[in-house]
């Protein structure tokens, strides 16, 4: 695959401060695809320092001139969708047709979306005797996650980019070359120098000079619930701004009056997608008691399909991580009907689709975010139940509820403890905003709630 030998700093590719670098490895067969820069702190000083001399033109740049931008961005991804597609499916071991339609599809549609809404958002209004002014946030730090490499960086640069904002991007070590290619893209739709910046590199140092660093005005992190604190913490201590996509135990409430084969299958579809590493994943699936056998047929049969469609898992820590959790499941208590810790393949990331019947709440695979093709089936006694379950873990990320008919789940959802809920199978909108309650986040992405985050209001009176 190609990759940079360098990082991308104030329009332009440049050697990195140090001689050490990051491997990539295909997770489906364990070869090395490429290598990257690991960044320094040194290199995350010197992209700062880029961003903030780029940020007054920037921020004073027309929005419409900024939606143009993104336009032209969008129009490069496009071009380039298919290359997109197959770097993905090279660093994550993501199957080709996924990566193509939504790898590549989702964050070609997030561009456009704010694109539009860079040209159509209203920055300032009256209040009264005052003039209320939007106006950018600043310098954004953007740490992003490794299970949606393109997705999750396009939906924090776009819209910083849309309210004025300039970045420093650092995406994951482990999926790093779909990001260099983003930056290409960037440097071809034309985004003035130092107004996007990229340096690949470790968490524990790239990441982490990225958070402390006093040019930040905010960070903007996706990944782990624990990783999380740690980025809370820092920008707390700062007073700095944050915005954290973090963990998930989302569940998937079938109420009785539901089509449940549908339901099932949709929810079996929705856990084995991306190989179970989604953080909005509906992991949970709550029956009725009275239906609780006939689902556990149709989720075990359904996961059976899956064991030749879906991929590894990003690493090797990642696939002892998941299989870890199987095994803990057995041991608590949980009946197998579909998969198990054993990995299918001797080469590559491998983890069988699993599902799991008899899980009570307080089990740890009922709990914990697996993060893997893993998918618990709860039963229930009433829908007073269903909500307790449904409400009781620290995550309130996503969710999903079904039933016969559409006013009924939706009132069970609007009583649910979490951001989106997708009712009867309601499809992705990448208007919609995505974000946490609880332990699951701090702000939203997507959509006009994505925008405002990277925002402050200034008032004139008059």
């Amino acid at each position: 695959m190609k990759a940079h030998d360098g990082i991308y700093i104030d329009g332009a590719w440049r050697p990195a401060a140090g001689q050490d670098v990051i491997e990539v490895v295909n997770p489906a067969d364990e070869q090395v695809i490429g290598a990257v820069p690991a960044g320094t702190a040194l290199d995350v000083d010197t992209a700062v320092r880029a961003a903030r001399a780029a940020l007054p033109g920037w921020a004073a740049t027309p929005p419409a001139e900024r939606a143009a931008r993104l336009a032209a961005l969008r129009d490069v991804l496009v071009a380039r969708k298919d290359e997109i597609a197959e770097t993905v499916t090279a660093e994550l071991g993501s199957p080709l047709p996924f990566s193509q339609a939504v790898h590549a599809a989702v964050p070609i549609a997030v561009a456009g979306s704010y694109a539009e809404l860079a040209a159509s958002y209203v920055f300032e209004e009256k209040a009264g005797n005052s003039t209320v002014f939007l106006e950018p946030v600043g310098v954004v730090g953007a740490i992003t996650p490794w299970n949606y490499p393109l997705h999750q960086v396009v939906a924090k640069v776009a819209p910083a980019l849309a309210a004025g904002c300039t970045v420093v991007l650092k995406p994951a070590e482990d999926t790093p070359l779909v990001a260099q290619l983003f930056a290409e893209a960037v440097h071809e739709a034309g985004v003035p120098a130092g107004v996007f910046n990229l340096v690949t590199g470790l968490g524990p140092v790239a990441g982490q000079a990225l958070a402390e660093h006093p040019g930040v005005d905010l960070v903007s992190f996706t990944g782990s619930t624990a990783v999380g604190r740690q980025i809370g913490a820092i920008a707390g201590a700062a007073i700095k701004k944050v915005a954290l996509e973090l963990g998930g135990k989302s569940a998937n409430v079938i109420l009785p009056s539901a089509d449940l084969a549908r339901a099932v299958n949709v929810g079996v579809a929705n856990v084995m997608s991306n190989s179970g590493q989604t953080c909005s994943a509906w992991t949970r699936m709550l029956v009725h008691r009275d239906r609780y056998d006939e689902a556990v047929a149709l989720a075990a049969a359904a996961a059976g399909k899956y064991a030749d469609r879906i991929g590894p898992l990003v690493n090797g820590k990642q696939q002892q991580r998941v299989r870890g959790y199987i095994e803990q499941g057995v041991a608590e208590g949980a009946r197998l009907v579909a998969g198990g810790p054993e990995a299918p393949r001797e080469r590559g990331y491998w983890v069988s689709p699993t599902v799991f019947a008899d899980v009570t709440p307080g089990m740890t695979i009922a709990q914990e975010e697996i993060f893997g093709p893993v998918l618990s089936i709860l039963r229930y006694e009433d829908e007073e139940d269903a909500l307790r379950i449904a409400n009781g873990t620290v995550y309130g990320l996503a969710g999903a509820v079904w039933a016969a008919e559409e006013a009924e789940a939706v009132a069970f959802a609007r009583r649910m403890e979490t951001g989106q809920v997708d009712i009867n199978g309601g499809r992705f909108n990448p208007l919609a905003p995505f974000g946490g309650y609880k332990q699951s986040g701090v702000g939203r992405e997507l959509g006009a709630h994505g925008l405002a985050e990277y925002l402050q209001t200034k008032s004139l009176q008059f």
